[in-house]
């Protein structure tokens, strides 16, 4: 009866290892690869800005980056907005249970921003150019797909608030967005 049960017992160790190598020869992107960087392929084509991102996973359900955005559309530009540069650390926790750090997941980011606008008068002389700075805490949501050659692409949305009021009507920055659609590479 001992050897029965320790048979079977072997024979579950067996088969457990032996799918997980057949995960892992089906996921060859996950194997030893552990970071990420990005470009947000939407803001440089929609909007003439950059944001770049760097991601450190740290195992299959989580992970951590940082996002450097700056925009190069002046104010006379049909698709102008007013926020200038971010500088946005985030965590991201993933709901997949197979797979390593891909599928659906949940963002918390803290952004460190800046909002720029310039007051247009009659006489273009007295024209001024306002700026703020704030830093915000949000939450977005998205998905992350990876194919086998290791390239990402991931789609996102996320709003947040800045903690500290603006004393400057005009600017109305209270609410930031985050939001993209990312393509990177895996290594």
């Amino acid at each position: 009866m001992k050897r029965i049960v320790l048979l079977l017992i072997m024979s579950c160790i067996g088969f457990n290892t032996l799918a997980q190598e057949k995960e892992a020869v089906k996921y060859p992107q996950d194997i030893n690869k552990n970071h990420e960087i990005k470009l947000n392929a939407f803001s440089l084509i929609v909007f003439s800005t950059i944001d770049v991102s760097y991601e450190k996973l740290l195992n299959k359900d989580s992970s951590y980056g940082i996002s450097l955005f700056y925009n190069f559309a002046t104010p006379d530009s049909d698709l102008y907005f007013p926020k200038k540069f971010s500088l946005t650390p985030y965590y991201r926790w993933f709901f997949t249970e197979t797979r390593y750090a891909r599928g659906f997941f949940v963002e918390g980011f803290g952004m460190l921003n800046t909002y720029e606008e310039t007051l247009y008068y009659f006489d273009s002389t007295n024209d001024e150019t306002i700026s703020e700075t704030g830093f915000a805490l949000g939450i977005s949501v998205g998905g992350k797909f990876i194919i086998k050659s290791g390239f990402t692409a991931e789609v996102y949305l996320g709003i947040g608030r800045n903690l500290f009021n603006s004393d400057n009507d005009f600017l109305e920055n209270n609410i930031v967005t985050r939001g993209g659609i990312s393509l990177g590479y895996r290594f």
